[in-house]
């Protein structure tokens, strides 16, 4: 993997690929990716290897692709040429997806759902067997009480933002990708979400963010890549 220095206040001497030992996160391989949108490349012949339990920071100015880069890894679209794995299998397959959590620029909250009606759909989606409770749970642990029976439509950006990452993270999954997860928040929650990530990381998942300040990951990945004009630059 091509990667920069970790950011502002990483671990010192911290690998992007750090092999860790019983990890439960999930492995992530993209070879000779290219994704066009009609005649534009949005990615040009990435390569790119995260290994399981690894943290990494996705860094680059607008338009150069780290959104698109983040929904290929969610299996959300195809590359147009290349392949995309995680551990082992195309990332659009359905076993890859499950073991997955995503939040994009739009949080894809179901408008006239609740919070708590949100959350409940997605843990039944997954097939938990104590899906009310784990909504329950999310509610709780994300500081979501006061908006749990609010409409999604209802809510302002910042809480929309705080409910999709807990509906993402609902089913515990191995592989965690975030595109600007503060986008929104205020100060109370940007702290819960910090804590929340160094939380997965310690559990050995996988975390990959898309992020314009770095410094905001401090300690909380291990190394970064930054994308220009659809392409991973060299350290």
């Amino acid at each position: 993997m091509n990667a920069e220095s970790p950011p502002a206040g990483a671990p010192s001497g911290a690998s992007a690929e750090p092999r860790l030992a019983g990890a439960a996160g999930a492995a992530v391989s993209a070879r000779g990716v290219v994704k066009r949108f009609g005649r534009a490349a949005a990615l040009r012949d990435l390569d790119l290897d995260i290994a399981a339990g690894a943290g990494l920071a996705v860094l680059g100015d607008n338009g150069a692709g780290k959104s698109t880069l983040l929904r290929l890894l969610a299996g959300l679209a195809r590359p147009s040429k290349g392949r995309i794995e995680v551990d082992g299998r195309p990332a659009s397959h359905r076993d890859s997806r499950a073991r997955l959590g995503f939040v994009g620029h739009a949080t894809a909250l179901a408008p006239s759902l609740s919070v708590r009606e949100n959350l409940l759909f997605a843990a039944r989606l997954h097939g938990l067997p104590d899906a009310r409770r784990r909504a329950d749970q999310r509610v709780e642990s994300e500081g979501l009480a006061e908006l749990a029976e609010r409409p999604a439509r209802a809510l302002s950006r910042g809480q929309a933002q705080r409910a999709a990452i807990a509906r993402a993270l609902i089913h515990d999954p191995a592989l965690v990708l975030l595109d600007e997860p503060y986008t929104g928040l205020d100060a109370a929650s940007a702290e819960r979400l910090a804590t929340r990530l160094a939380e997965i990381r310690a559990a050995g998942r996988t975390l990959v963010v898309v992020t314009h300040d770095p410094s905001a990951l401090a300690g909380l990945v291990d190394g970064a890549v930054r994308l220009a004009a659809g392409r991973l630059e060299s350290a």
